[in-house]
């Protein structure tokens, strides 16, 4: 059973009001379109990922270097846009089911997305709906007077995305019916028998307006997490110095059973403790054999892949690096750069700082070089 993932971001973002459209609204460095993007990698059924963006955005949805995602421009409204990815999506002879999904629900849950896709197994389509709990009112105008009469909410609900459907049905739908598409796929549909609805999520609510954003950013609060690492090592001879990933130029180096980087090794750390996944010494053992000299890069880039595996993804990373020698404010941007690419966030999320003892102890001596680091995690799912 294979799907393809469109994600619709070609709207205009009038009602959000703000000069970055919102697609591109980041929360912890990562944007609307990139946490989608990632939530869809999670399922070895997702074929082809595909993003629907807005002519203005272009330079925005290109700088996002999306990896094995198809860009495609939208139309001037939703149906238009759904079309465009829909014509290039059916060439796809190797899959046969596609999700259509709204960017502007980023907080869908990965248990929706598998529901959906397993119920797909026997439905023809596969909506997710709520109930509504709110009284509802219709405000009717005639030419003599405006009132208002309830309706029975019992025979209402609302729709969310994403929406599954077959492919070739749902191209032909829109290619032949656009007059009677109103406001998403499942308004093509004219044999609801065919529909399978699922109960949807009130967390998956639709960003609109700012303050649907903020709400939010404030589940996403609720799901962060904090981390303290720390590491020091030896200052030696005939050793090489790597301070996070970068081989200085040094007479000394530092003492260890991988490469000896306290910045990598402090980083790590902070990051499994505050996904709640040990540490370590209990994932790289220095007993181990197969881990002697490996570069500390390496083994940060294999506890990244393990936490994105567990629906967590770095908000911020704060570095203190304490030594007397050498200096650490001429390697700082570049370390920052290491640290972005193996962590996959932006650089300014991480911030690192140079600190002396005073020549006191044995990191004033130059004998050892020690880091501290306080890392922000968020789990959002």
């Amino acid at each position: 059973m294979s799907f393809c993932f469109i994600i619709l971001a070609g709207g205009n973002s009038h009602r959000f009001r703000s000069k970055v459209g919102k697609p591109y609204q980041k929360i912890a460095g990562k944007s609307l379109v990139e946490i989608n993007v990632d939530k869809a990698r999670k399922f070895k059924q997702i074929k082809k990922i595909v993003v629907v963006y807005n002519k203005k955005d272009s330079k925005k949805a290109k700088s996002l270097k999306l990896k094995n995602v198809k860009l495609i421009l939208g139309g001037k409204d939703r149906q238009q846009s759904t079309f465009n990815a829909l014509k290039k999506v059916v060439e796809y002879k190797e899959i046969s089911k596609v999700l259509i999904h709204d960017v502007a629900r980023p907080n869908v849950s990965i248990k929706l997305l598998n529901t959906i896709m397993k119920k797909m197994r026997k439905a023809k389509a596969v909506v997710p709906k709520l109930d509504i709990q709110d009284a509802i009112k219709q405000k009717i105008v005639s030419s003599l007077n405006e009132y208002i009469i309830g309706k029975n909410r019992k025979d209402l609900f609302l729709t969310q995305t994403p929406q599954a459907f077959f492919i070739k049905e749902i191209y032909n739908l829109h290619k032949d019916n656009k007059s009677k598409y109103k406001d998403d796929d499942l308004s093509l549909l004219m044999d609801l028998d065919k529909v399978e609805f699922v109960d949807g999520e009130k967390s998956n609510f639709k960003i609109t307006d700012q303050t649907d954003f903020k709400n939010l950013k404030n589940i996403y609060r609720s799901n962060m997490y904090i981390g303290i690492g720390f590491d020091v090592h030896r200052l030696v001879p005939k050793r090489n110095l790597f301070l996070g990933g970068l081989k200085i130029k040094s007479p000394l180096g530092t003492l260890g059973h991988s490469d000896g980087d306290p910045v990598l090794h402090a980083i790590t750390d902070a990051i499994l403790g505050a996904c709640k996944m040990g540490d370590i010494g209990e994932l790289f053992s220095d007993q181990n054999q197969k881990f002697k000299n490996i570069r500390s890069t390496i083994l940060l880039e294999k506890v990244v892949e393990k936490i994105e595996g567990k629906n967590f993804f770095i908000n911020n990373i704060d570095v203190n690096i304490i030594t007397q020698t050498p200096k650490i404010k001429k390697h700082k941007k570049r370390m920052i750069e290491n640290i972005s690419k193996i962590c996959k966030i932006s650089k300014n999320q991480i911030n690192i700082k140079g600190k002396t003892t005073e020549k006191l102890g044995i990191i004033g001596k130059e004998k050892a070089i020690a880091c501290e680091v306080i890392v922000s995690v968020i789990k959002y799912d």
